[in-house]
């Protein structure tokens, strides 16, 4: 499969580009509920209560921060005649449907029992969702080599990820209209059931389709295989992914509290009752500019391109600060210029990812996607942990209560969490990310290093031409 890709100059045909993409949709329309609304739902519902319920989404963070490298580095190891992904992606997508349908449908119980219920299903829902997910994002910088191409495809992944984020902000409401469900808590159980039914068949369908379309390249021996441990020093030792690990964390750990805590803003701030009709905003304008920032790119290159997503996307929000009750006109004016950089906040740092992978080839000799993205999902998911774990706890130490009119110091939190402090990790993000020093030029003297290397001939490190790799 390398030697194909370097004679096409790393071009990948349309059908797979889409092959490749679409598991994202559905993966994304499952995690937008276990973000969005799977708290509140719990909270106000099922009746756990908001600062336990907190505790135990950070946690599962944790706990991810074992698994994902684990199974990245076995994805890396594992030798079947379908590959090193494949059959991580087709197993875990039905682990995840079957977690899925018990987390979306918990038992009439007693409080306690609830909350055990809630803590088992969304710890085997994560564990799933690992298997499938970590060797999936995995399979994709080993799809291509060429330094925009890969801005392609990964626009083109992550805007199925848009689209699945879409699609379940939408599928609350268009559930509730379809069926005529009330609004109270038997609605609710009602319409997490039918969502349950509904992505259970995307899921796996989507997978199974890449699993079949997507053939692996088999990656060349090296002499010196790298441990676990001894791997991951390796890979903090490979500066440009540190700063883009970094610097995509710390925006990212922003980002995660407006996925937490919109539906709190807008019924107790905003007190209004569109919270999915601003979702939708944001989604669609996000997936509508996402092909503009990926023909940007070419132009400025990836780092310019997500400097300046991040910065519209921030300066958008500081607004959102200010306003109170009625404010809806402005806030959905707000959510839309913001929305204009979202969807080049996702892809653009996939595609970086992918070069500062072919920078660890050439250090070490091996193709170790699987550790690296073991390594980026749990910056994801720890900064999905602290935009949950702390926005909740924060919110309920506050004196939140579910379902009243919140008061002035509730609101004023509120107002805090979701919109000052995701503005500042943002400005911090983009503080660090100036630093990353891969270009296309120097991305291409790294990929003929590798070559030569292969050859076994010394070649001279691009990122310090001083120094000489043999």
């Amino acid at each position: 499969m390398e030697a194909d890709n370097e004679k096409n100059d790393g071009r990948v045909p349309l059908i797979k580009k889409i092959a490749y993409g679409v598991p994202a949709a559905a993966l994304a329309v499952i995690g937008i509920p276990v973000y969005v609304y799977i708290p509140k739902f719990y909270t106000d519902v099922v009746g756990i209560n908001v600062a336990i319920l907190g505790y135990l989404l950070f946690s599962v963070r944790i706990f991810d921060a074992v698994t994902d490298p684990v199974i990245g580095y076995l994805s890396d190891h594992t030798k079947t005649s379908f590959g090193r992904r494949r059959p991580y992606i087709a197993l875990g997508s039905i682990l995840v449907v079957v977690m899925m349908f018990l987390l979306f449908n918990p038992p009439y119980a007693s409080p306690s029992f609830e909350t055990v219920w809630f803590g088992v299903t969304i710890y085997a829902l994560f564990l799933s969702w690992t298997i499938a997910t970590v060797p999936y994002e995995s399979l994709g910088p080993e799809i291509t080599f060429s330094y925009h191409e890969r801005t392609s495809l990964f626009g083109m992944r992550d805007g199925f990820f848009i689209g699945g984020t879409l699609l379940a902000a939408s599928t609350p409401a268009a559930l509730q209209y379809a069926f005529g469900l009330a609004d109270d808590g038997d609605g609710e159980r009602t319409k997490f059931f039918y969502m349950s039914l509904l992505y259970a068949p995307l899921l796996i369908g989507s997978c199974w389709w890449c699993v079949a379309a997507i053939k692996e390249r088999h990656p060349q021996k090296s002499s010196q295989s790298l441990q676990l441990f001894s791997g991951f020093r390796q890979v903090i030792r490979n500066r440009p992914f540190m700063i883009l690990l970094i610097a995509y964390t710390v925006s990212a750990i922003g980002n995660n509290l407006p996925a937490t805590l919109i539906l709190y803003y807008v019924e107790y701030v905003l007190q209004s009752d569109l919270a999915d009709l601003f979702l939708l905003l944001y989604f669609v304008t996000g997936v509508t500019f996402l092909p503009g920032w990926i023909y940007l790119s070419k132009f400025t290159g990836k780092k310019i391109a997500w400097l300046g997503s991040m910065a519209l996307n921030t300066g958008a929000f500081i607004g959102v600060f200010f306003l109170g009750p009625g404010d809806v006109v402005i806030y959905g004016i707000l959510v839309f210029l913001s929305g204009i950089g979202f969807g080049a906040t996702l892809a653009i740092p996939s595609a970086i990812q992918a070069d500062v992978i072919d920078y660890d080839e050439l250090l070490t000799g091996e193709r170790r996607e699987g550790q690296y993205i073991g390594l980026w999902s749990i910056s994801k998911k720890l900064a999905a942990a602290l935009g949950i774990g702390v926005g909740l706890t924060v919110l309920g130490t506050a004196g939140y209560t579910p379902n009243v009119e919140q008061t002035e110091d509730v609101q004023f939190v509120l107002r805090i969490l979701y919109a000052l402090i995701p503005s500042l990790c943002n400005l911090v993000g983009i503080l660090i990310a100036i630093a990353y020093p891969i270009n296309d030029s120097i991305h291409q003297q790294i990929r003929a290093a590798i070559k030569m290397r292969k050859q076994g001939k010394p070649v001279a490190n691009p990122l310090h031409p001083d120094e000489m790799l043999n």
